[in-house]
């Protein structure tokens, strides 16, 4: 999914709490401090984001100990469960949802996430607190049973379980599963550190994704799904910060999954899920018109896209797993230079998700492979200078920049347990982990924004959070805004809901989409006191 969606600029996350480790620059000097070197050893450890083991007790019965049938609650072995917490859940919210399956080599199902609902039968006479079962039958006559049972609660917000599919009588997949409620998080207001809201706007149909700021509008994407329906372009005037205007919409007849966006000069760039990517001309900016696409008539899905200086990098993840480079000197006629597929395409069916270039080099989220740190100088023959990868990685975004002189990156996944990771890059080859931000395990980041010290975070359920990372061992979380609000429309229906897609232009507001809520338009935070890092573009 996820979240993906887009953000460009020196980017970063990190971890906090108030009080940020901000480092003394001596003004004296009249220039940049001298790069700090890290401490020799410094690095921590990696563990990854998730242990791949069994997440709940129950399990089911060895195939021909019992008469049982395959998914009844008789197939399974609960014998591990505490049925009696069951009845202590609270079922009326929306849970997030990881499996475990682990007969699958790698555990591709180990980082599954989808969004959840329970219910729990109280009754005197129920033959246990937590069971459903459906039954399916196609029309070749094969007979489908899903069941799912639960295991044990902890407290009211947690519980784990089981669940099996069967076909005609036999089992073909089995998942132990843990689940958690979506809350706000303990002794949190809708916002703090003086992050307020300024402004909203509606989306229409489809789920918001995107956005970028350009000409005095915001111009959101958004994927078409079964919960929110059509996705498609939406342009806002945003010149009144309190009252964005939707001035135009955009779709297309036959596809709507548009899930990245990125302007330069008069061109809109468009991630399409069946065109490629997709160019618009917006010299009239409330009246986008459409121009071509970069398909070349055959079926691409791209799913982002990205400007640095003048080229356009684009992840392509359908029919072939490639990273494209386009010139956009004349930034309405892209043409293709280059591009780029990672080994791990094959061995490890993995895939670009996100680009960002600084200085002279161009880093790729990609996802089981992690972090690649590569050299698109010449875009025909790129060459990898490195990479950060960690167990079951989910590589998703990522921000680059000099914090103090030294070169960092900020990289975050998306799954279970996935947070942002801090990286020393001083030797490309090797990056070292030297700082984390984690909140909680259930609920993911998606984009974020890097503006000087300041990390602006996506944090999908958990909003928005504003990081100090002049300091970026120890990132400091300063202010925060949660989006997320369990009555909005069509909350539940997924694990990749709330804040996903942010842009911080530097006209004193952060600019964000919320999957239900649309546009939402805050005002910048104050950082903490401290020296401000300069940005430093890195474009090639």
């Amino acid at each position: 999914m996820a979240n993906s969606w887009l953000e460009r600029v020196v980017v970063c996350l990190c971890v906090g709490l108030l009080g940020a480790c901000i480092p003394k620059v001596d003004d004296l000097s009249g220039g940049e401090p001298p790069p700090t070197p890290p401490t020799p050893g410094s690095s921590l450890p990696e563990v990854g984001d998730y242990a791949a083991v069994p997440l709940a007790e129950c399990k089911m019965r060895p195939a021909g100990s019992s008469s049982a049938e395959c998914g009844s609650l008789e197939s399974f072995d609960l014998s591990g469960c505490d049925a009696n917490s069951l009845l202590g859940l609270e079922t009326a919210g929306a849970f997030n949802v990881r499996l475990h399956r682990s007969d699958i080599e790698q555990n591709d199902w180990a980082t599954l996430m989808r969004a959840g609902k329970f219910s729990v039968d109280r009754g005197a006479g129920a033959p246990h607190p937590m069971f459903n079962r459906t039954t399916r039958t196609s029309a070749d006559g094969r007979v489908t049973v899903t069941s799912q049972v639960g295991c044990s609660a902890k407290g009211t917000d947690r519980v784990t379980g089981c669940e099996v599919s069967c076909v005609n009588g036999a089992v073909t997949r089995m998942f132990t599963f843990e689940a958690a409620r979506i809350r706000r998080r303990a002794g949190e207001s809708e916002s703090g550190g003086g992050m307020t809201l300024v402004g909203e706007a509606a989306t229409g149909t489809g789920a918001a994704t995107e956005l970028f700021i350009t000409k005095d509008h915001a111009y959101v994407v958004s994927i078409d799904d079964s919960a929110h329906g059509d996705g498609g372009l939406y342009v806002f005037d945003i010149r009144d910060r309190k009252a964005p205007r939707l001035v135009a919409t955009r779709r297309h007849e036959s596809e709507n999954y548009w899930n990245g966006v990125w302007a330069k000069d008069d061109a809109l760039y468009v991630a399409s899920g069946d065109r490629g990517v997709l160019v618009f001309d917006i010299s009239e900016p409330a009246n986008p018109r459409f121009l071509r696409d970069l398909s070349n008539g055959s079926r691409q899905n791209v799913h982002t896209v990205q400007v640095a200086g003048s080229r356009l990098y684009a992840t392509l993840v359908d029919p072939t797993t490639e990273t494209l480079i386009y010139d956009v000197k004349n930034a309405r006629e892209p043409v293709l230079l280059g591009r780029h597929q990672d080994a791990s395409a094959g061995e490890l069916k993995s895939f670009p998700h996100e680009t960002t270039v600084f200085e002279d080099k161009l880093y790729v989220n990609h996802w089981r492979a992690g972090l690649l740190v590569l050299d698109p100088t010449d875009p025909a023959n790129v060459k990898q200078v490195g990479a950060y990868k960690y167990p079951g990685a989910s590589s998703h975004f990522a921000r680059v920049g000099r914090i103090n002189g030294n070169l960092t990156a900020f990289e975050g996944g998306e799954g279970w347990g996935a947070h942002l990771r801090v990286l020393d890059l001083s030797d490309a080859k090797s990056p070292r982990l030297i700082g984390e931000y984690k909140l909680s395990p259930e609920v993911s980041i998606h984009n974020m924004e890097l503006v000087g010290g300041r990390l602006y975070v996506a944090h999908y359920q958990h909003g928005v959070r504003v990081l100090d990372v002049s300091g970026p061992a120890k990132p400091q979380e300063f202010a925060y805004f949660n989006t997320w609000r369990e009555t909005d429309r069509h909350r539940g229906t997924s694990s990749w809901e709330g804040a996903i897609g942010i842009r911080v232009p530097g006209d004193g507001y952060v600019y964000v989409v919320d999957t239900s809520r649309g546009l939402l338009i805050l005002s910048d935070p104050e950082p903490p006191k401290g020296p401000e890092i300069p940005e430093e573009p890195g474009e090639l």
